[in-house]
């Protein structure tokens, strides 16, 4: 088995291509070791002591490492445990866990039933267009709301912290936004 290596515009976080599905669905982000105990893959990575995030996406899984880390030593850790993992084929949840992100509606401020036809164009233009370029970065974004014409969007993975994150929401993504959804004046991190 090879397992791909990629940068990604967060200097922080590397993307770990496996070369199979890593999530059936959805997208999971682990902040800290409380949030990974529900995977023994991401409390394994959590253990290494230089670890601060761990993304996994549909065929993808972003390490993001600890302030001051070196990868040089960290990125031959990661891939082992990766190996490890996956020629066991290990599962990726403890059972019980809970194996996807928190659905974006559980987690919303609630949209205003009037702006229903809004909120659908935002989020066929973010799921056709943003979240596949963003996956592509080692990321993900989720939406989380519509209101007075603000998008309130969460950056997961190799995007949260990104220090470009911020230009990537305001001059990509409220631009586009903007230009097929005429109601939207403005986007931000929620």
């Amino acid at each position: 088995m090879f397992i791909e290596t990629e940068t990604t515009p967060n200097p922080a976080t590397l993307k770990f291509l496996p070369g199979q599905q890593v999530m059936d669905a959805g997208t999971r982000d682990f902040r800290d070791e409380e949030d990974a105990a529900v995977s023994p893959l991401a409390s394994a990575l959590f253990e290494l002591g230089d670890v601060a995030g761990v993304f996994f996406g549909r065929d993808f899984i972003s390490v993001t490492a600890g302030a001051g880390t070196d990868w040089s030593a960290l990125k031959g850790q990661v891939v082992a445990i990766l190996l490890d993992h996956f020629v066991s084929q290990a599962p990726l949840f403890a059972e019980g866990g809970n194996g996807i992100a928190v659905p974006a509606e559980e987690a919303d401020f609630g949209d205003d039933p009037a702006d229903a036809d809004i909120v659908s164009q935002i989020k066929e233009l973010i799921e056709t267009r943003v979240r596949p370029a963003v996956a592509g970065d080692g990321g993900d974004i989720v939406y989380r709301g519509f209101r007075e014409g603000i998008v309130y969007l969460t950056m997961q993975g190799a995007c949260a912290g990104c220090p470009s994150s911020s230009a990537t929401l305001k001059n990509g993504i409220e631009s586009l936004l903007k230009h097929y959804v005429p109601e939207v004046s403005e986007v931000r991190a929620a």
